[in-house]
């Protein structure tokens, strides 16, 4: 049975409102661990090419890393403060119980599959990451003369002794803890000493063919060192030598109404990162119980929280073999996005009609080619937009910054707190500061995750205000391997209604009243709550009533009894969620009418799209929340209707109508909280959601 199952309460505390039973509700977090399950999953997948199964098992473990920095790390700080259950009932302590033994089951699955399945097929199409046990002469010659020319130099190992404490361990770096025998130059005992490995140094070393005699030969740099460790300690017997990572709750923690510089604030917390709480420990599954025992003590962490591995402690340094090794046979076939006609000139493009954008399918060049064009028109006058996430090298934020030195009024809401992306959203605001722009750093308390670009130019006697939103981030890179959707517009409504979302953000206004938009914290939640109450009372009158939702994660308890509201009346609600559910589906008399999918495929899922029925006149929105507390009452976020009812039906056929057809990526939801895998049935052809539109759209 899956971890993130809660027995159901015999006898419901809450007599009057038994929808509030906490065994209606998984654990969010537990939920969104066995997320990793399914993309682990597609690494063990036959039928997927044999690097990106490779990506996969690295994504699995990449996944597991952050989760136990944000997700567990919270955990932990909310037992310590003793804060109260969710929902599902459980306490902090317990959750964090779980979590231990589920992830567990996940990284034993992990090394399964690399030591069992991939590395071995990698080999055997000639793709080799050599273990210590399989370096022949010629190899192991070279490697050892690489430690000492291109490691050694840059290692401190640092011995354990009254005079050298424990040193601090930076959060995820490679470390290795060496046993020695004898005496030092100095007459010291040996006995413990730690070598960290510096993060300059490579974590895959590839051997030249002309050594190796493989094309494609890779050693982990924990090998290396393990190996060749006795050359720091001359004249001492390395007895033994492991490595090990610790992993540190990374959240970061500012009282924003304590401080009065937010982004300085900020900086002093990011330099303390690295050494925050401990949260896990991994080591070498062959390491001495009483090293263990002294690395436990160290950080102050319980024994279900270390895992000993067998293998690398930091597999998923093994992507770098993904982009080392140019095999196109082994990758996904390349694809080529469409390209949007007409570009050349968007603002008369977009006054034509409203242009929808289906990314990774459709290019993101449109959106980059509007802000580029309204940085050069004349004509004008202002540009405002939100930044959650942008990546290096941004043309969005080339745009900007050439938009206010042509003396465009250009305002721009920098989200500081986006989760490690802080460091880089500082050194973005400071640059767009120093060209002139003006740059907000959102509401204190509240993240501003709304995707909004907003343009006004000066068309004959009148202003006209086009806008882009979008279900992703401002992100080049994220536009080609995630799914999204961006819709440019001049509808007059939908623009004013962005300008006093800016006016609000940028100026401190009053509470605003919208046309069209739904925004968190004051109305997306209510109107989310409005739209499921009226499908129930459809339901009730006897009315066709459904409801379907895709998102990335729901946990948000008031949706959920809406939810079963509306399923006990007989609406039929489809949710395609990718990761952390809460929903328990298929319950008799509660949720029977509600089914819960999750896709996983070869672009990470990652647009957010309501849709009610409402009794024949579809109510569509996309939106960059998800149905999470936090997205729903403590972020600023945006829904924007898709008013067009050729690109609604686009939507509705593409993003719902489509998914809820896959038979080959998706995954249903039990009762019980398993995730069962899909398959065609008998005499059904398979379909591939993310095939679909490639073939459809693409092509």
């Amino acid at each position: 049975m899956n971890a993130a199952v809660v027995t159901p309460a015999a006898d419901s505390p809450l007599e009057s409102d038994p929808l509030r039973d906490p065994g209606l509700y998984f654990n969010r977090e537990l939920s969104q661990l066995d997320f990793n399950f399914r993309v682990l999953a597609q690494a063990q997948d036959a039928t997927v090419p044999l690097l990106e199964r490779l990506k996969y098992l690295c994504i699995s473990c990449t996944n597991l890393d952050e989760f136990f920095e944000i997700r567990a790390g919270t955990l932990r700080h909310a037992q310590d403060l003793g804060i109260a259950t969710g929902a599902d009932g459980l306490s902090p302590a317990t959750v964090l119980a779980r979590i231990h033994e589920r992830a567990a089951q996940l990284v034993q699955a992990q090394y399964e599959c690399w030591n069992q399945v991939l590395r071995p097929a990698l080999w055997d199409g000639g793709v080799r990451v050599l273990g210590r046990d399989a370096w022949d002469e010629n190899q192991a010659r070279w490697l050892r003369d690489y430690f000492r020319d291109e490691i050694m130099p840059v290692l401190s190992p640092l011995g354990l002794d009254p005079a050298h404490p424990f040193p601090k361990i930076l959060n995820k770096s490679l470390n290795i803890v060496v046993v020695l025998k004898g005496k030092d130059a100095f007459g010291r005992e040996g006995h413990l000493a730690i070598v960290r490995a510096p993060r300059s140094l490579p974590r895959i070393i590839q051997i030249p063919e002309e050594v190796s005699g493989g094309k494609h030969d890779f050693v982990f740099l924990s090998a290396v060192l393990s190996a060749f460790v006795d050359e720091m300690f001359p004249g001492m017997q390395v007895k033994g030598a492991y490595q090990f990572r610790v992993t540190r709750n990374s959240e970061l923690i500012v009282d924003e109404d304590e401080v009065e510089n937010l982004a300085l604030a900020l900086r002093d917390e990011l330099v303390g990162r690295g050494y925050l709480r401990a949260v896990r420990l991994e080591i070498a599954e062959q390491c001495p119980d009483d090293i263990v025992r002294t690395l436990l003590e160290n950080f102050d962490l319980t024994e279900n929280a270390v895992y000993r591995i067998n293998g690398p402690v930091n597999l998923n340094r093994v992507i770098q073999v993904y982009d080392l090794v140019q095999r196109p046979e082994l990758k996904f076939p390349p694809f080529q996005p469409r390209q949007l006609s007409g570009i050349e000139a968007m603002f008369e493009k977009v006054a034509e009609g409203d242009v929808l954008l289906h990314h990774p399918f459709e290019a993101f060049t449109p959106v980059l080619e509007l802000l580029r064009q309204a940085s050069e028109d004349p004509n004008v006058l202002a540009i405002k937009q939100t930044l959650y996430r942008t990546g290096k090298d941004s043309m969005i934020v080339d745009s900007l910054v050439q938009a206010a030195r042509n003396g465009k009024d250009v305002t721009v809401v920098v989200e500081l707190r986006a989760r490690f992306d802080e460091e880089a959203n500082l050194g973005l605001a400071d640059r767009l500061q120093d060209a002139g722009v003006q740059v907000v750093y959102g509401v204190v308390g509240y993240k501003t995750h709304a995707k909004m670009m907003l343009i006004v130019r000066r068309e004959g006697r009148k202003l006209r205000r086009y806008v882009h939103m979008g279900t992703g981030n401002y992100h080049s890179g994220t536009a080609r391997g995630y799914t999204d959707f961006g819709l440019i517009t001049a509808d007059p409504d939908i623009g004013a209604d962005v300008h006093m979302i800016f006016q609000q953000l940028s100026g401190l206004a009053p509470t605003i009243k919208l046309k069209r938009l739904l925004q968190s914290p004051f109305t997306l939640h209510a109107g989310v709550l409005k739209r499921i109450d009226r499908e129930t009372r459809h339901a009730k009158a006897g009315k066709p009533a459904r409801i379907i939702a895709k998102m990335n994660a729901l946990n948000e308890p008031q949706v959920v009894r809406a939810l079963y509201l509306a399923s006990q009346a007989g609406v039929q609600i489809d949710l395609i969620v990718r990761g952390a559910c809460t929903v328990r589906p298929g319950m008799p008399g509660i949720s029977e009418n509600i089914r819960v999918r999750s896709i996983v495929g070869r672009f990470l899922e990652h647009h957010r799209v309501y849709w009610f029925a409402n009794d024949g006149a579809p109510d569509l929105f996309c939106s960059s929340a998800d149905w999470l507390e936090r997205n729903l009452l403590r972020r600023i976020e945006a829904g924007f209707p898709v008013l067009s009812p050729e690109l609604a039906k686009r939507v509705y056929v593409e993003a719902l109508e489509n998914y809820l057809n896959d038979n080959v990526n998706a995954w249903e939801l039990q009762t019980d909280g398993e995730y069962v895998r899909v398959t065609p049935a008998e005499g059904v052809p398979a379909h591939s959601a993310q095939s679909w539109l490639m073939s459809k759209i693409c092509a």
